[in-house]
C-alpha cells in the first residue's frame, strides 16, 4: 500500500491540473486575474510578478504598436509640429533626435516592459526604485493626453457625419458663417487674384463652425453642445473597445491599424499632383539653417519623436508587459522604427503638397497659408478632399480613417493609465473595485470630466496650451531621468544579461553607447538649450499672445508629472532602511526585481505565489483521504481527479471524506 507521502508527492504533481478546484474551495472572487495573488498578505509580491496574460498571438502586439505609431502621432501632430517650426529646419533634430534616443529608449523601453512584466510604475520601481516616480510620470502625462487627444476623436466624428450631407459646407463662401475674407479658388485664366488677408472655405468652417472660437483664452465662452456630443460618443467607442484590456482592443487593432495605410498613400498619390506642391514640397525638404538656433524647433522634434512612438509614455512598457518572454525584441524595435519613419515621410508629402497648393490659390507663401495651430489637418485635408473625383466620398473614408486613427492612439494611452493602477494598487482595486470593466469606466470617465474645457468656445487655445507644457516641455527631461534610471543605475550590463536571457542576444554596442553616453548628452543639451533660448507659445502664427496668467496654468500641468520624480524618491528614500544617507541612498538604487522563490528565475513555469501553491498542496493531500484503494488495483496512479470525485458510487472509483480539522480551518 502506498504511504501518506506517496499520495502527497502525487497530489502536487497534479496541482496544476486542478487549479480551477483550488480557485472554488479558496472562494477567490470572480473575475480576478491568475497573475496577481489574491490571498498573498502584502501587495509587493503582487507588484513584482510578472503578469501571466499575453498576447494571442505576435501580430497583435505588432499592430498594436503600429497602431499608435501611424496613430494621431503622425497623422495629425506631425504636420502641425513640423509645419509650427517652420517646415524642413524640422526634420534635421527630427532624424538626430530619433537615431540617437528615440530608437534606443523604444528597444530600452521593450526590454524592460518585457522582462519585468509590468507597467511603468512597476517596471522602473523594480530595476531602480529611486526613480520610481518617473514611471508614474509618464502615467500622469498619458493621462492628460488621453484628456485632450479624446477631442480630436470627437474632431473626426462631427467631420464624419457632416461629410454625408449633399454639399460639404467647407467647399465654398456661401454659408452663414462665413466672413467677407473667405476666399474660393477662381479657375485658371481669370484676373481675379485672392485679396492679402483671404482664408479658406475649410478654415472658415473649422472656426466659426464647428469651434465658433472666441477672442482668446480669457473669453471662455459656451459650451460647443455638438462637440459635447461627439466626445461622449468617442469615449463610449474608447471604453467598448478596451474594457477587456489586450482581449478586446487587439481585435480592433486589425481593422483600424491597417485601414489608415492604403488611404494615405491613396491621398499622398493625388496631393502631389495638384498645382503649387512643389512649392509645399520644397518647404517640407528645405531647411532654413537659421532656425536650428531656435530651442523650440528641438523641443518639438524630441516630443514628436516620443509621441509618435510612444516612448516615454509608458505606451510600450505596457505593450511588451504582454509579450511572451522570449520575443524578439530587436526585430519589433527595427519594424516598428520603420514604420513610423515611412509614415511621418508620406503624412508629411501629402499635407504638406496641399498647402503648397492652398497658397497658390491663395495668393500668399506656405509660411502663412494657415494658422499653426492644432486644428491644421482639419483646414488642411479637408480641402484636399474637395479636389478629389467624388469628393464626398473621399472625404467620408478620410475622416473614418483619422477616426480610426484617434481611437488607435487613444487605447494606448488608456491602456498605459489603467495598466498602472492596477499594477500599483491590486490589493485596493481588488477590493473596492473588483473587475477590470469598472476600473476602465473609471479611468474613461475621469478623463472625459477633464477634457470639457477643450470644447468650450476658447477650448482651442486650451488646447494648444496643454499640448505644449504636458506633451512637449516635460517630455525630454522624462526620457532623461528613465535613460538614467535604467543605463546608469541599474546598469546596461544588467539590462544587456537580461536581453540575452530573453532572446539570445545581446545588445549592440550602438544600443549601448546610446544609452550610456550620447542620449542623455543630447537630451541634456536640448534641455539646457530649451531654458536659455525659449519662446512662450503663441497660436495662429504669433497673432493671438496668451495672457500671463495662462502660461502660469501651462507650467501647473508640467509640474504635475515633474512633481512625481522628486516627491517619490524622497518618499522611497524616506522608507528606506539604513541608519547613514548614503546606506538609504545605497537601499533606493538597489534593483527590487520579482525571484521565484522555488527556482530563483525571474520568469518561471511556477505559474502560482508560494502561499497558492502551499494552500493547495494542503487542500490535495489532506482535505480529501482515501478510504479505498480500488485505483491501485487497476493500476492507476494516485493522485487527486475530478472526475472521480464526482462519480462516488461507481464501484471502481476512490471513495473521499472530508477531513475534520482541515474543515473546520477552512470554515474559520
Amino acid at each position: 500500500m502506498p504511504t501518506r507521502q506517496d499520495y502527497d508527492a502525487q497530489s502536487s504533481k497534479h496541482s496544476e491540473q486542478s487549479f480551477f478546484r483550488f480557485n472554488r474551495v479558496a472562494k477567490v472572487p470572480l473575475g480576478i486575474d491568475d497573475d496577481d495573488s489574491y490571498l498573498d498578505i502584502s501587495d509587493e509580491a503582487a507588484q513584482l510578478k510578472p503578469r501571466q496574460q499575453h498576447w494571442a498571438n505576435k501580430m497583435q502586439f505588432v499592430l498594436a504598436c503600429i497602431g499608435y505609431s501611424v496613430g494621431l502621432g503622425n497623422v495629425w501632430r506631425f504636420p502641425y509640429m513640423c509645419y509650427k517650426s517652420g517646415g524642413g529646419v524640422f526634420l534635421v533634430p527630427y532624424c538626430i533626435i530619433l537615431f540617437i534616443c528615440s530608437i534606443p529608449l523604444l528597444f530600452m523601453e521593450l526590454s524592460v516592459g518585457q522582462y519585468t512584466g509590468r507597467g511603468p510604475i512597476g517596471a522602473l520601481g523594480q530595476l531602480c526604485p529611486l526613480f520610481k516616480g518617473a514611471g508614474l510620470a509618464s502615467v500622469v502625462v498619458s493621462f492628460l493626453m488621453s484628456t485632450y487627444y479624446s477631442v480630436i476623436i470627437g474632431y473626426s466624428i462631427y467631420y464624419f457625419f457632416t461629410s454625408f450631407k449633399t454639399e460639404m459646407p467647407w467647399v465654398d463662401c456661401s454659408n452663414r458663417w462665413n466672413t467677407p475674407d473667405c476666399w474660393v479658388p477662381q479657375p485658371k485664366g481669370s484676373n481675379i487674384t485672392a485679396p492679402d488677408t483671404s482664408r479658406t472655405p475649410s478654415e472658415e468652417f473649422f472656426e466659426n463652425k464647428v469651434l465658433q472660437i472666441s477672442g482668446g483664452l480669457e473669453y471662455p465662452g459656451m459650451m460647443r453642445w455638438e462637440l459635447f456630443a461627439c466626445l461622449i460618443c468617442a469615449w463610449l467607442m474608447v471604453y467598448f473597445a478596451t474594457w477587456k484590456s489586450i482581449k478586446s482592443s487587439a481585435k480592433v487593432r486589425y481593422f483600424t491599424a491597417t485601414f489608415p495605410f492604403v488611404l494615405i498613400i491613396i491621398l499622398m498619390g493625388r496631393a502631389v499632383t495638384l498645382d503649387g506642391a512643389a512649392e509645399g514640397l520644397r518647404f517640407f525638404f528645405r531647411p532654413k539653417w537659421s532656425e536650428l538656433k531656435n530651442a523650440n524647433v528641438w523641443i518639438n522634434a524630441a516630443s514628436q519623436n516620443f509621441n509618435s512612438l510612444g516612448i516615454t509614455f509608458g505606451s510600450m512598457i505596457s505593450f511588451a508587459s504582454y509579450n511572451k518572454y522570449n520575443n524578439n525584441i530587436l526585430r519589433d524595435t527595427v519594424a516598428v522604427s520603420a514604420v513610423n519613419m515611412i509614415t511621418s515621410l508620406l503624412v508629411g508629402i501629402f499635407a504638406f503638397s496641399t498647402l503648397g497648393n492652398l497658397a497658390l490659390e491663395q495668393n500668399t507663401n506656405v509660411r502663412d497659408v494657415i494658422g499653426d495651430g492644432p486644428g491644421m489637418i482639419f483646414v488642411v485635408y479637408p480641402q484636399a478632399m474637395a479636389k478629389m473625383p467624388y469628393a464626398q466620398l473621399w472625404a467620408v473614408m478620410f475622416f473614418f480613417m483619422l477616426l480610426c486613427l484617434g481611437l488607435n492612439s487613444q487605447f494606448a494611452i488608456v491602456e498605459v493609465v489603467v495598466t498602472s493602477i492596477q499594477d500599483g494598487f491590486p490589493r485596493w482595486i481588488k477590493r473596492h473595485l473588483g473587475y477590470h470593466e469598472i476600473v476602465v469606466l473609471f479611468v474613461c470617465v475621469i478623463s472625459c470630466l477633464f477634457g470639457m474645457p477643450n470644447i468650450i468656445q476658447g477650448g482651442i487655445y486650451y488646447f494648444q496650451l496643454m499640448d505644449h507644457y504636458a506633451a512637449s516641455v516635460t517630455i525630454m527631461f522624462l526620457a532623461f531621468c528613465q535613460m538614467i534610471a535604467i543605463a546608469w543605475f541599474y546598469g546596461t550590463g544588467r539590462l544587456s544579461k537580461n536581453v540575452k536571457q530573453m532572446t539570445g542576444k545581446a545588445p549592440s554596442l550602438y544600443l549601448k553607447s546610446c544609452w550610456l553616453v550620447l542620449g542623455p548628452c543630447l537630451l541634456f543639451a536640448i534641455w539646457v538649450l530649451s531654458l536659455i533660448n525659449y519662446h512662450e507659445p503663441t497660436y495662429h502664427n504669433g497673432r493671438y499672445t496668451y495672457p500671463d496668467w495662462a502660461y502660469g496654468i501651462g507650467w501647473m500641468f508640467a509640474s504635475f508629472s515633474l512633481i512625481c520624480i522628486p516627491g517619490y524618491a524622497l518618499i522611497n528614500f524616506l522608507r528606506s532602511s539604513g541608519d547613514t544617507f548614503w546606506e538609504r541612498i545605497r537601499n533606493t538604487l538597489r534593483p527590487n526585481i520579482y525571484e521565484c522563490k522555488i527556482c530563483g528565475e525571474h520568469h518561471c513555469e511556477h505559474d502560482f505565489p508560494e502561499q497558492e501553491q502551499f494552500m493547495l498542496a494542503q487542500e490535495l493531500a489532506t482535505v480529501y483521504k482515501p478510504t479505498t484503494s480500488h485505483l491501485l488495483h487497476l493500476g492507476q496512479k494516485g493522485g487527486y481527479n475530478p472526475m472521480q470525485a464526482s462519480s462516488a458510487e461507481h464501484p471502481y472509483h476512490t471513495q473521499y471524506k472530508p477531513h475534520p480539522e482541515t474543515d473546520e480551518m477552512s470554515g474559520k
